[in-house]
């Protein structure tokens, strides 16, 4: 098509599904100002406008709507056999993108590396944020998150280490205080409430013996996150409802006194997930390999 180049076609189809050259560019990790320019070089090749603009959005032109339709399974096609050639070769290579919230990374760091380890040629790029992103959408091979907010389209392999939400506070604070013996005698104690990456505040959800509940507990404070949740019941200012691996340590020393154990039982942890497509890169599929491996190692 008068000298269109396979990367003028992914630019088109990645700011026809982002919506905007801005989100298109940020995918396809370029300049938005090179992105511009790239497009606005094919409309001049091809005649004929494929984009409408305006100060607020981006849609396709009938021409444009037309081409994506043609060009996208083609370019599925030419995915999968150059993925197909990637999964013959006998030593994985490239970069391996990942997504993971911060928390997660300081989990999986140690996974991560070992990988790198056993395959010197890969690299891998450990994004984090506190958002769960669509991971096709956002160009990442694969996500590390906690089992239950994975999306149930793709497939996913847990690392096998299950996680513990735990009520604590300090010896200071419950020292003139009645012990809680059940999820409602929180509600007489000051409780720290936390926020989310999301800005919502997490839910202090407990279980026992399959009867589960959420309690709206009372508090003066709300912390930004769950590290300052862990700071203020250290310095005697109530209960916290935080991830025991954050406070173990503070537990097995005395700084911190786990209350209602048999309500706050442990629950699937951090899993690797990854979209269900035919063959996965050399890459990817030595991570999977290696997430299986690592799990029955330290099983």
């Amino acid at each position: 098509m008068s000298g269109m180049t396979l990367s003028d076609l992914r630019a088109i189809l990645a700011i026809a599904d982002k919506g905007s050259f801005r989100g298109a560019a940020k995918a396809l990790e370029i300049a938005v100002s090179s992105l511009s320019h790239q497009v606005a070089n094919v409309e001049k090749r091809v005649g004929v406008r494929l984009f409408n603009r305006t100060t607020r959005s981006v849609s396709l032109s009938e021409a444009g709507e037309a081409l994506v339709r043609h060009i996208r399974p083609a370019l599925d096609q030419i995915d999968a056999a150059l993925e197909a050639v990637d999964h013959l070769r006998a030593t994985p290579m490239g970069v391996l993108r990942l997504n993971t919230s911060e928390g997660g990374a300081e989990r999986v760091l140690p996974l991560v590396l070992d990988f790198l380890a056993s395959y010197p040629d890969m690299k891998v790029d450990l994004v984090t944020e506190g958002r769960l992103v669509d991971i096709v959408a956002e160009g990442f091979d694969a996500g590390l998150r906690l089992e239950d907010v994975i999306p149930k389209d793709m497939i996913s392999v847990s690392l096998g280490q299950p996680e513990s939400f735990v009520l604590v506070a300090s010896p200071t604070y419950l020292a003139d205080k009645q012990l809680p013996v059940s999820p409602g005698d929180l509600l007489v104690h000051e409780c720290i409430r936390a926020r989310l990456p999301s800005g919502s505040l997490i839910a202090w959800e407990l279980e026992r013996n399959g009867e589960a509940l959420t309690v709206d507990v009372k508090g003066r404070l709300i912390a930004g996150s769950t590290d300052l949740s862990i700071l203020a019941a250290r310095q005697d200012a109530g209960i916290a409802f935080v991830s025991l691996r954050s406070v173990q340590e503070d537990i097995d020393s005395g700084r911190l006194i786990q209350l209602l154990p048999d309500w706050t039982p442990p629950y699937p942890g951090i899993a690797l997930f990854y979209p269900n497509r035919r063959l996965p890169s050399a890459g990817l599929r030595a991570f999977i390999d290696h997430v299986h491996a690592w799990r029955k190692a330290h099983r």
